[in-house]
């Protein structure tokens, strides 16, 4: 069975597993000298995954959630800073809004120059900040994703799945039974063999 894997920032990442095949049944007509033969279907067991559940607080996966939150704090003083700059920004601005009729064109216009440095340092702090968060995510959460992606294909195999469908990603399903969903069942199993504390796999 072969997984396919992707990664994306703030939100999350898809596990599909895909690579049973269905075949058709053929029949060959008789002839004069030939039985008909048929091909076998094979035996399909098809199971659906929600991804996106993973991620999820108090139900989802406890070492995504856990390193997914070391991200977070590890940016949290950037955007800190970032909120405080859009703060100042807008209320020079409100500031200058009123005082334009009152005072000096000169006196002014330094305002808004200064306004107008503070939203540079804004958007390069800003543009920083994005860029540091889009290599960072896939750093400390791809190691993960790939540990996930191996344990659900050993899932499959151990209980006889042949084809796993991404319900966060596939679209098309409108109905299926609440028995094919193994999200639940292999959150569980993965936390109890993947405890919080345990180290991530190094990336390569």
């Amino acid at each position: 069975m072969k997984i396919i894997r992707a990664i994306a920032a703030v939100a999350f990442f898809a596990v599909v597993c895909a690579g049973a095949v269905f075949a058709q049944p053929r029949t060959t007509a008789p002839g004069p000298s030939t039985a008909a033969q048929t091909v076998n279907v094979p035996d399909t067991k098809i199971a659906l995954v929600a991804t996106d559940e993973f991620a999820e607080e108090k139900t989802g996966i406890v070492r995504l959630v856990a390193a997914m939150k070391r991200v977070e704090a590890e940016f949290q003083p950037r955007r800190t800073e970032l909120q405080s700059l859009q703060q100042q920004i807008e209320k020079l601005t409100a500031d200058l809004a009123k005082a334009v009729p009152l005072q000096d064109a000169k006196v002014s216009q330094q305002q808004q120059d200064k306004i107008d440095q503070l939203k540079k340092e804004f958007q390069r702090k800003g543009e920083d900040a994005e860029a540091a968060y889009k290599k960072k995510v896939p750093e400390v959460l791809g190691p993960l994703y790939d540990d996930i992606g191996k344990a659900l294909d050993a899932y499959a195999k151990a209980h006889g799945i042949t084809l796993i469908l991404d319900m966060s990603k596939v679209q098309g399903i409108v109905s299926a039974d609440n028995s094919l969903d193994i999200t639940k069942a292999f959150i569980a199993e993965f936390n109890s063999k993947n405890p919080a504390t345990a180290s991530l796999t190094p990336s390569k």
